[in-house]
């Protein structure tokens, strides 16, 4: 196993160069640049002024020669000097907003797995019934419904109208004040709609993949040999079927992960989260390249790992996996 996942970590290597590579032509291929947004709202910006700032961010350099500073400091551990008017260091500013950003796509994971696997199974065992076709319409409810639709729907009713959850932020007036125990319900208070909103989507297509998984492993022979053995039925789904159909939802989950980090950027904005989507929806506004790069790196390592999580557990389940 250790050899596999050494295997799997090397393979990672080329494949972020080739992410931060790509991202870095695409964002210098978008029309203007940071400088202007300093310059163009100020009246006394000379020609001269706006060729130092282009000389300070390197910008008067060829491509590959921006990417190879950058690529070195990034080897540092530096992901630069933010272009925004504060100049703070980008790798300060995403360690306050990362941690905000984890906990709502671990809580959204969470919910995801503990709600779609059990719907998935009894929808699969009671094919055709009446929870199976109601299951059905989420599915498809999950996967016609917009985020960013649900989500301003969400804040006008059950915020606005009936005030049963706040609609911006993470934190209540007071937060400081409040107890341990009074501070984590004030949080998962103010999450409970941004999570449900990034869970929805992926609720409706797991619990899809489950059944479909599900349906498919109970009509193998050694689930009709363990049945006619004499075995609960409760033993022969949960022992012998359910660790095979888990295979393929293993690795569907490592897959989204990159979906649920992108859809960040949709609710923190509309919620108002202090997280790395509204982070780095800022700093596309501001064309803040060494921020909008950090964040990028910090979401393709968190998808690599993802992915990577997703291969060892499909390594734990299938121990064929491993001697490949």
């Amino acid at each position: 196993m250790l050899a596999y996942i050494c295997r799997r970590l090397l393979m990672m290597i080329p494949l972020l160069i080739g992410i931060t590579l790509i991202s870095f032509v695409v964002i210098h291929l978008a029309p203007g640049e940071p400088t202007d947004i300093q310059t163009d709202l100020n009246p006394k910006a000379s020609a001269e002024m706006r060729e130092r700032l282009r000389d300070r961010y390197n910008l008067d350099e060829p491509l590959m020669v921006q990417y190879g500073l950058w690529v070195v400091q990034l080897v540092q551990l530096d992901f630069g000097e933010s272009f925004a008017l504060d100049h703070r260091p980008v790798r300060d500013k995403i360690l306050e907003r990362l941690p905000v950003t984890i906990l709502i796509n671990s809580l959204s994971i969470l919910a995801i797995l503990a709600l779609a696997v059990p719907i998935g199974i009894i929808a699969a065992i009671r094919q055709g019934g009446l929870f199976d076709r109601g299951s059905t319409l989420l599915v498809f409810l999950g996967f016609s419904m917009p985020s960013f639709w649900l989500a301003l729907l969400l804040m006008d009713w059950l915020g606005v109208r009936y005030g049963l959850f706040p609609v911006v932020g993470i934190r209540s007036l007071g937060y400081e004040y409040l107890s341990g125990w009074r501070q984590v319900l004030d949080v998962l208070h103010h999450l409970a709609l941004p999570v449900f909103v990034s869970a929805f989507g992926g609720l409706a297509g797991f619990s899809r993949y489950m059944r479909a998984n599900m349906l498919e492993v109970i009509r193998q022979d050694y689930i009709l040999t363990a049945r006619a053995k004499g075995l609960p039925e409760r033993l022969v789904i949960l022992r012998h079927a359910l660790r095979n159909a888990l295979l393929p939802v293993i690795t569907i989950l490592g897959l989204s992960v990159p979906g649920l980090i992108g859809g960040s950027v949709i609710f923190e904005t509309i919620f108002a989260i202090p997280g790395m989507g509204k982070l780095f929806f800022d700093g596309v506004m501001m064309r803040d390249y060494p921020l909008i790069m950090g964040v990028l790196v910090i979401g393709a390592g968190l998808t690599l790992i993802g992915n990577l999580l997703a291969d060892v557990g499909y390594a734990i389940a299938d121990p064929r996996i491993r001697q490949k």
